[in-house]
């Protein structure tokens, strides 16, 4: 999938609006204003209880169903390590500690039509005492699963980044 409006005649320059000639990474024939499709950072979080690691099923697409981990989209200027956090007190309702950072992961994300690319950061981390309160509109049930043995991931990063922990954890 192409993101839309940059893959034909369509795309147009945002600040000009004269037609781009090609995708992005372009510049715009009438004023040169260099355009970039750069991926959309975003804060996750590996929730630990000991050998074990928590999931969220997904309420909404992309991969309504899939199992998960905590997180979601930086706002404008926000440090990863922030939106981790962030995200962990919207989704679970309750206050996490952030731990060691597990690694960033390049990805995509289908939204409105477009596929876009994310650089997806994960971070270790424990919950803050008090129970979880899921928000309906981002999950419909948790679970805690064994590090060695998790179920297929909404994402493909993910998966990796599961599968890092369960590395450290080894060595």
């Amino acid at each position: 999938m192409t993101p839309r409006g940059y893959g034909s005649a369509a795309a147009y320059c945002p600040r000009c609006a004269a037609a781009l000639a090609a995708a992005p990474p372009t510049r715009c024939a009438g004023c040169g204003y260099e355009l970039f499709l750069n991926p959309r950072p975003t804060g996750g979080l590996v929730v630990l209880d000991g050998a074990r690691f928590l999931a969220l099923r997904r309420a909404a697409e992309p991969g309504a169903g899939r199992w998960e981990l905590p997180g979601g989209f930086c706002d404008g200027r926000e440090h990863p390590a922030d939106a981790a956090v962030r995200e962990g007190r919207e989704e679970l309702g309750v206050e996490v500690v952030l731990g060691e950072f597990v690694g960033m992961y390049l990805g995509d994300y289908e939204w409105q039509g477009e596929l876009l690319p994310v650089l997806d950061c994960f971070f270790l981390a424990t919950l803050d005492g008090g129970e979880i309160t899921l928000d309906p509109a981002e999950s419909t049930g948790l679970r805690w699963f064994a590090l060695a043995d998790p179920p297929p991931l909404a994402f493909p990063t993910m998966d990796a980044a599961v599968a890092e922990v369960r590395r450290r954890r080894r060595g």
